[in-house]
């Protein structure tokens, strides 16, 4: 039954990463990036890991995805690029290539290692959370005790963000008049 599951979950990730990479209308890509999330979400409670699951379905296909159509709808999807046509002659081949060369070392990288020595590695330095609470009220208590400065730190970054985003959106002509049109007017 867990291979049913892992294969249906796993049909699902692809499927909505290639959606991403094929649709052309970007609110369709960004539904498939849900579908995604939500296909790794069923991959983590199949690895009985079901506080990463919520965090994977609230945070980032709900709050991420919904700031990604915000932002969509925002800057506007009425125009169409040319996609025949490279700002930047060679780009893609570029691209392809350092893609390639990125899978390779990582692939070089997998199999030089092992797996015992990175999985030791990994173990050796985690940290250690108490045992005698549960899981989710440690990693809290974590979050806003020791870890309370950079939390903070990501909030006000992500809000400078958006409104970084909205500011650079705003067109000038939708909202107010620019100040050619207020010149104009004067003349």
């Amino acid at each position: 039954m867990e291979f049913v599951v892992f294969l249906i979950a796993g049909a699902i990730v692809v499927g909505g990463a290639i959606g991403v990479l094929a649709f052309a209308n970007p609110v369709h890509a960004a539904l498939s990036l849900v579908a995604t999330l939500f296909g790794v979400a069923v991959l983590f409670v199949a690895q009985n890991a079901q506080f990463l699951a919520a965090v994977q379905v609230i945070v980032y296909a709900g709050a991420i995805v919904v700031l990604f159509l915000f932002v969509i709808m925002l800057l506007g999807v009425d125009r169409s690029d040319d996609l025949r046509v490279e700002p930047i002659v060679g780009q893609r081949p570029l691209a392809l290539l350092a893609g390639v060369g990125v899978l390779a070392a990582s692939l070089v990288a997998v199999l030089s290692a092992g797996g015992s020595t990175a999985t030791r590695t990994v173990r050796s330095t985690a940290v250690a959370i108490p045992t005698e609470e549960p899981d989710v009220t440690s990693l809290g208590r974590l979050l806003f005790t020791d870890h309370v400065l950079a939390l903070e730190i990501t909030a006000i970054l992500l809000t400078v963000a958006v409104v970084g985003a909205v500011v650079l959106a705003r067109r000038p002509g939708r909202d107010e008049p620019s100040v050619e049109a207020d010149v104009e007017a004067e003349a």
